[in-house]
């Protein structure tokens, strides 16, 4: 972990060790919870509020990628099953998944097609090249 000097107002300072002494924990702990909050806050803004199901993750390639929200399950998974020929009802039964959960990420997908194909497409072409 590297240190970074912070130089905080004094009337800041006060309040937040005031708080961290009310939470029980130290000064530095008080602020790395605070930056991690915000950090993940603003993680979250790449969510589309019109799809609240769906949410972005920062995958171990770097990529960020829609999922459904509280699962492991791609939006581009249900797309390619979908594209495959396979019906929603059927898709929701495979992933133990409510149909309007299979729905909504069909709609993300068209409201996002661009991103999704170029994922779908990209993913395709590493495993080609593996292959």
């Amino acid at each position: 972990m590297s240190r970074y000097a912070l130089n905080l107002p004094h009337n800041l300072k006060r309040e937040a060790e005031e708080m961290a002494s009310q939470q029980g924990i130290s000064l530095n702990q008080f602020i790395m919870w605070a930056v991690s909050e915000k950090v993940t806050a603003l993680r979250q803004e790449l969510d589309d509020l019109n799809f609240p199901g769906i949410t972005y993750r920062h995958r171990t390639s770097g990529w960020v990628t829609p999922y459904l929200r509280g699962t492991g399950i791609r939006v581009q998974t249900i797309v390619i099953d979908s594209q495959s020929g396979m019906k929603p009802e059927v898709i929701a039964a495979d992933y133990d998944l409510e149909p309007q959960r299979v729905q909504e990420a069909l709609a993300f997908y068209h409201a996002h097609q661009p991103e999704i194909d170029a994922n779908i497409r990209l993913e395709r072409e590493l495993e080609d090249n593996r292959g």
